[in-house]
């Protein structure tokens, strides 16, 4: 029989689009979602299951007979104060129900670890993927920076950005560079990561082909739109009254946005790049 996957955050922006790659690739999918009546009448021709990753009563239901646990859910979107700390109950109870079920493996999309102190968006992220790889399950943990596809919400600030402003305000730290990778090169490393051979927990970044300013990302993307947008230096501004005049221009959800970009302090860059030589 092939393999029964559980799939969480699987009506989020990586998630709903995994989906497809899991079942080409022959694997029986089980959808997690607190919703899944709603769920069913978006997407009838997916199996969803119901559970709610912050139950943990509600797990093992969800695991129980699956080899293989996707853990794609992130608490910024929240709002809610102490969404960080949740976040952490939230992997903790996860990594606990996967040994109780028999999970092989459980499979973890986080963030690249920046170059100087994180933001509590980078933080959560990468103490997420610390505790899983901690619990019994061995937990393979891929860091992306900006993923490139409809639906990022990192994407869909700059692209806004791009499009939008006949003037741009360039602050200091958009001279940070980063990684952007795209989005199939993320669904395709998620999906060699359940045939990977993995006798224990670890860690790789799947960075894409460039190392690229926040300027440079801007530059290529007004270009592509046939735009030549006015560029205004302004160092001292920083990420944080940034993200008071992003919510003006672009459609990505402030909150989000906000968090995004106050972790744009210095460079995200691979640490680890090896992951499709592995």
């Amino acid at each position: 029989m092939p393999p029964r996957v559980l799939l969480t955050g699987a009506s989020g922006f990586i998630g709903r689009n995994l989906h497809a790659s899991l079942a080409g690739a022959g694997l029986e999918v089980s959808c997690l979602t607190r919703r899944p009546e709603e769920a069913r009448r978006v997407w009838p021709d997916r199996h969803w299951v119901g559970g709610d990753i912050g139950d943990p009563g509600s797990l093992p239901g969800a695991l129980r007979g699956c080899d293989l646990a996707y853990y794609l859910v992130h608490g910024m979107g929240s709002h809610q104060p102490g969404w960080a700390e949740e976040e952490l109950r939230w992997a903790g109870n996860f990594a606990r129900a996967a040994e109780l079920a028999g999970i092989r493996r459980i499979i973890y999309l986080g963030g690249v670890a920046p170059q100087g102190l994180p933001s509590e968006h980078l933080l959560s992220r990468l103490n997420t993927g610390s505790v899983l790889r901690s619990g019994a399950v061995p937990a393979l943990e891929l860091r992306a920076g900006m993923i490139i596809g409809a639906g990022s919400a990192s994407w869909t600030i700059v692209r806004d950005l791009a499009a939008r402003l006949p003037a741009m305000v360039l602050p200091a730290w958009l001279s940070h560079r980063s990684e952007p990778v795209a989005l199939d090169d993320v669904l395709a490393a998620l999906l060699a990561a359940a045939h990977l051979d993995l006798p224990e927990s670890t860690w790789w970044d799947i960075p894409g082909p460039e190392a690229l300013s926040g300027r440079e990302i801007l530059l290529r993307l007004a270009a592509v739109m046939g735009r030549k947008p006015v560029l205004l230096k302004i160092p001292f501004i920083t990420p944080r009254l940034s993200s008071h005049w992003i919510r003006l221009v672009t459609r990505a959800d402030h909150a989000v946005a906000r968090e995004l970009v106050e972790g744009l302090t210095s460079d995200l860059l691979a640490s680890r790049p090896g992951y499709w030589e592995a």
